[in-house]
Protein backbone atom coordinates (compact mmCIF):
# COMPACT_ATOMS: atom_id res chain seq x y z
CA UNK A 1 0.00 0.00 0.00
CA UNK A 2 1.35 3.42 -0.97
CA UNK A 3 1.95 5.64 2.06
CA UNK A 4 -0.49 8.43 2.78
CA UNK A 5 2.30 10.57 4.21
CA UNK A 6 5.90 11.31 3.27
CA UNK A 7 8.03 12.61 6.16
CA UNK A 8 10.88 14.75 4.84
CA UNK A 9 13.83 15.03 7.26
CA UNK A 10 16.79 17.22 6.23
CA UNK A 11 19.89 16.01 8.06
CA UNK A 12 23.37 17.36 8.72
CA UNK A 13 25.42 15.11 11.01
CA UNK A 14 22.41 14.05 13.08
CA UNK A 15 23.81 10.62 13.98
CA UNK A 16 23.20 11.27 17.69
CA UNK A 17 19.60 12.36 17.19
CA UNK A 18 18.04 10.36 14.38
CA UNK A 19 17.39 7.00 16.09
CA UNK A 20 15.19 8.47 18.87
CA UNK A 21 13.24 10.31 16.15
CA UNK A 22 12.65 7.14 14.12
CA UNK A 23 11.77 5.24 17.29
CA UNK A 24 9.19 7.89 18.15
CA UNK A 25 7.54 7.36 14.75
CA UNK A 26 7.27 3.63 15.48
CA UNK A 27 5.67 4.26 18.86
CA UNK A 28 3.19 6.96 17.98
CA UNK A 29 2.28 7.20 14.28
CA UNK A 30 -0.52 4.95 13.03
CA UNK A 31 -0.69 6.73 9.66
CA UNK A 32 1.00 4.83 6.82
CA UNK A 33 4.16 6.81 6.11
CA UNK A 34 7.56 6.80 4.43
CA UNK A 35 10.65 8.68 5.64
CA UNK A 36 12.84 10.63 3.22
CA UNK A 37 16.31 11.32 4.66
CA UNK A 38 17.66 14.34 2.76
CA UNK A 39 21.41 14.80 3.06
CA UNK A 40 24.24 16.90 1.57
CA UNK A 41 27.35 14.68 1.74
CA UNK A 42 28.05 10.96 1.72
CA UNK A 43 30.25 11.54 4.78
CA UNK A 44 27.28 12.71 6.86
CA UNK A 45 27.33 10.69 10.09
CA UNK A 46 23.53 10.28 9.95
CA UNK A 47 23.70 7.88 7.00
CA UNK A 48 25.42 4.83 8.51
CA UNK A 49 23.21 5.08 11.59
CA UNK A 50 20.04 5.07 9.49
CA UNK A 51 21.32 2.28 7.23
CA UNK A 52 21.77 0.13 10.33
CA UNK A 53 18.33 0.96 11.69
CA UNK A 54 15.70 -1.81 11.76
CA UNK A 55 12.52 -0.31 10.32
CA UNK A 56 9.18 -1.88 11.13
CA UNK A 57 6.06 -0.92 9.22
CA UNK A 58 7.60 1.92 7.21
CA UNK A 59 10.33 2.46 4.63
CA UNK A 60 13.24 4.88 4.49
CA UNK A 61 14.51 6.49 1.29
CA UNK A 62 17.81 8.37 1.05
CA UNK A 63 17.64 11.57 -1.00
CA UNK A 64 20.86 13.37 -2.04
CA UNK A 65 20.51 17.15 -1.95
CA UNK A 66 20.43 18.43 -5.54
CA UNK A 67 20.66 22.01 -4.33
CA UNK A 68 22.62 23.66 -1.54
CA UNK A 69 22.16 23.85 2.21
CA UNK A 70 19.03 23.39 4.29
CA UNK A 71 16.66 24.83 1.68
CA UNK A 72 18.10 22.65 -1.07
CA UNK A 73 17.62 19.55 1.06
CA UNK A 74 14.01 20.44 1.80
CA UNK A 75 13.16 21.23 -1.82
CA UNK A 76 14.82 18.03 -3.04
CA UNK A 77 12.75 16.08 -0.52
CA UNK A 78 9.58 17.79 -1.73
CA UNK A 79 10.47 16.99 -5.35
CA UNK A 80 11.01 13.30 -4.55
CA UNK A 81 7.88 12.98 -2.41
CA UNK A 82 4.82 11.32 -3.93
CA UNK A 83 2.34 11.00 -1.05
CA UNK A 84 -0.84 13.13 -0.80
CA UNK A 85 0.56 14.77 2.35
CA UNK A 86 4.17 15.77 3.05
CA UNK A 87 5.43 16.52 6.54
CA UNK A 88 8.58 18.58 7.05
CA UNK A 89 10.11 17.18 10.26
CA UNK A 90 13.21 18.27 12.23
CA UNK A 91 15.96 15.67 12.65
CA UNK A 92 16.26 16.29 16.41
CA UNK A 93 12.53 16.21 17.30
CA UNK A 94 11.80 12.99 19.22
CA UNK A 95 8.78 14.40 21.10
CA UNK A 96 6.17 15.50 18.51
CA UNK A 97 5.54 12.22 16.70
CA UNK A 98 2.41 11.79 18.81
CA UNK A 99 0.94 14.76 16.90
CA UNK A 100 1.35 13.21 13.45
CA UNK A 101 -2.01 11.42 13.45
CA UNK A 102 -3.78 14.55 14.71
CA UNK A 103 -2.17 16.58 11.93
CA UNK A 104 -3.22 13.99 9.36
CA UNK A 105 -6.79 14.12 10.65
CA UNK A 106 -6.82 17.86 9.94
CA UNK A 107 -5.42 17.14 6.47
CA UNK A 108 -8.07 14.51 5.75
CA UNK A 109 -10.73 17.02 6.78
CA UNK A 110 -9.66 19.44 4.07
CA UNK A 111 -6.72 21.46 5.37
CA UNK A 112 -4.07 22.15 2.73
CA UNK A 113 -1.51 23.12 5.38
CA UNK A 114 -1.45 21.86 8.97
CA UNK A 115 0.85 23.82 11.25
CA UNK A 116 2.22 22.60 14.56
CA UNK A 117 1.80 25.42 17.06
CA UNK A 118 3.81 26.09 20.19
CA UNK A 119 1.51 28.92 21.20
CA UNK A 120 -1.87 27.26 21.67
CA UNK A 121 -3.08 25.20 24.64
CA UNK A 122 -1.05 21.99 24.79
CA UNK A 123 1.98 23.51 23.06
CA UNK A 124 5.20 24.85 24.55
CA UNK A 125 8.61 26.32 23.75
CA UNK A 126 11.36 25.61 26.28
CA UNK A 127 15.08 26.29 26.42
CA UNK A 128 15.05 28.72 23.50
CA UNK A 129 17.70 31.51 23.61
CA UNK A 130 15.95 34.73 24.61
CA UNK A 131 16.77 36.65 21.41
CA UNK A 132 15.37 33.91 19.20
CA UNK A 133 12.38 33.39 21.52
CA UNK A 134 11.54 37.10 21.45
CA UNK A 135 11.72 37.25 17.65
CA UNK A 136 9.61 34.11 17.25
CA UNK A 137 6.91 35.23 19.68
CA UNK A 138 6.73 38.77 18.32
CA UNK A 139 6.52 37.59 14.71
CA UNK A 140 3.83 35.06 15.65
CA UNK A 141 1.77 37.77 17.35
CA UNK A 142 2.10 40.17 14.42
CA UNK A 143 1.24 37.62 11.70
CA UNK A 144 -1.71 36.11 13.55
CA UNK A 145 -3.33 39.04 15.31
CA UNK A 146 -2.47 41.88 12.91
CA UNK A 147 -2.03 40.20 9.51
CA UNK A 148 -4.71 37.61 10.41
CA UNK A 149 -2.83 34.56 9.20
CA UNK A 150 -4.84 31.61 10.59
CA UNK A 151 -2.16 29.98 12.73
CA UNK A 152 -0.65 31.24 15.94
CA UNK A 153 2.80 29.84 15.14
CA UNK A 154 3.61 30.83 11.54
CA UNK A 155 7.38 30.24 11.80
CA UNK A 156 7.40 26.69 13.16
CA UNK A 157 8.96 24.41 10.54
CA UNK A 158 7.02 21.32 11.68
CA UNK A 159 4.25 21.43 9.09
CA UNK A 160 2.18 19.29 6.71
CA UNK A 161 1.76 20.47 3.12
CA UNK A 162 -0.76 18.92 0.76
CA UNK A 163 0.21 17.63 -2.66
CA UNK A 164 -1.96 20.42 -4.05
CA UNK A 165 0.14 23.07 -2.31
CA UNK A 166 3.48 21.61 -3.43
CA UNK A 167 2.33 21.00 -7.01
CA UNK A 168 0.58 24.36 -7.43
CA UNK A 169 2.40 27.08 -5.49
CA UNK A 170 5.92 28.03 -6.63
CA UNK A 171 8.56 28.50 -3.94
CA UNK A 172 10.48 31.74 -4.47
CA UNK A 173 12.47 31.78 -1.22
CA UNK A 174 16.19 31.20 -1.57
CA UNK A 175 17.39 30.84 2.03
CA UNK A 176 16.72 28.61 5.01
CA UNK A 177 13.17 27.95 6.10
CA UNK A 178 11.58 31.09 4.67
CA UNK A 179 9.76 28.80 2.21
CA UNK A 180 7.52 27.58 5.06
CA UNK A 181 6.15 31.06 5.80
CA UNK A 182 5.94 31.71 2.06
CA UNK A 183 3.72 28.68 1.40
CA UNK A 184 1.62 29.58 4.45
CA UNK A 185 0.87 33.15 3.39
CA UNK A 186 0.30 32.18 -0.25
CA UNK A 187 -2.12 29.46 0.81
CA UNK A 188 -3.88 32.05 2.98
CA UNK A 189 -4.17 34.44 0.03
CA UNK A 190 -5.70 31.67 -2.07
CA UNK A 191 -8.29 31.13 0.65
CA UNK A 192 -7.31 27.48 1.17
CA UNK A 193 -7.87 25.94 4.58
CA UNK A 194 -5.11 26.02 7.18
CA UNK A 195 -5.27 24.06 10.44
CA UNK A 196 -3.08 23.76 13.50
CA UNK A 197 -2.42 21.36 16.34
CA UNK A 198 -0.41 21.89 19.55
CA UNK A 199 3.27 20.97 19.54
CA UNK A 200 6.28 21.20 21.81
CA UNK A 201 9.69 22.69 21.11
CA UNK A 202 12.84 22.07 23.16
CA UNK A 203 16.35 23.33 22.51
CA UNK A 204 18.38 20.60 20.83
CA UNK A 205 20.56 18.42 23.06
CA UNK A 206 23.09 17.32 20.42
CA UNK A 207 24.34 18.44 17.04
CA UNK A 208 24.36 21.89 15.49
CA UNK A 209 21.30 23.77 14.31
CA UNK A 210 21.30 25.33 10.84
CA UNK A 211 18.88 28.04 11.95
CA UNK A 212 20.41 31.38 10.88
CA UNK A 213 17.78 33.93 11.77
CA UNK A 214 19.75 37.10 10.95
CA UNK A 215 20.62 35.83 7.48
CA UNK A 216 17.01 34.87 6.79
CA UNK A 217 15.30 38.00 8.15
CA UNK A 218 15.07 39.89 4.81
CA UNK A 219 13.10 37.08 3.17
CA UNK A 220 10.97 36.59 6.27
CA UNK A 221 10.06 40.28 6.06
CA UNK A 222 9.12 39.88 2.41
CA UNK A 223 6.46 37.31 3.33
CA UNK A 224 5.32 39.40 6.29
CA UNK A 225 4.56 42.19 3.82
CA UNK A 226 2.77 39.70 1.58
CA UNK A 227 0.58 38.61 4.49
CA UNK A 228 -0.35 42.21 5.36
CA UNK A 229 -1.05 42.98 1.69
CA UNK A 230 -3.42 40.03 1.52
CA UNK A 231 -5.42 41.29 4.50
CA UNK A 232 -5.40 45.06 4.01
CA UNK A 233 -4.55 46.07 0.44
CA UNK A 234 -6.21 43.64 -1.93
CA UNK A 235 -9.78 44.48 -2.88
CA UNK A 236 -11.67 41.81 -4.79
CA UNK A 237 -10.07 38.74 -6.41
CA UNK A 238 -6.34 39.04 -7.08
CA UNK A 239 -4.48 36.48 -9.15
CA UNK A 240 -1.89 34.38 -7.41
CA UNK A 241 1.20 33.25 -9.27
CA UNK A 242 1.07 29.50 -9.86
CA UNK A 243 3.45 26.92 -11.23
CA UNK A 244 3.16 26.65 -15.04
CA UNK A 245 1.72 23.12 -14.88
CA UNK A 246 -1.05 24.38 -12.58
CA UNK A 247 -1.86 27.57 -14.47
CA UNK A 248 -4.39 26.02 -16.82
CA UNK A 249 -7.15 27.24 -14.55
CA UNK A 250 -6.54 30.55 -12.79
CA UNK A 251 -7.00 30.42 -9.04
CA UNK A 252 -8.02 33.61 -7.30
CA UNK A 253 -7.75 34.91 -3.80
CA UNK A 254 -10.79 35.06 -1.62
Amino acid sequence: MAPELDIVIPVYNEGQNIVPVLDSFKRHAKTQFRVLICYDREEDNTLPVVRGYATEGFTIQFVKNRGRGALGAVLTGFEDSTAPAVLMYPADDDYNAQQIDAMMEKFRNGCEIVAASRFIPGGCMKGCPWVKATLVRCSAFVLHYLARVPTRDPSNGLRIFSRRVLDTIPIESTVGFAYSIELLVKCHRLGWRIGEVPAGWFERRAGKSRFQVLKWVPQYLKWFRYAFATTYLFRGPASVKLKPAAAGATIHAK
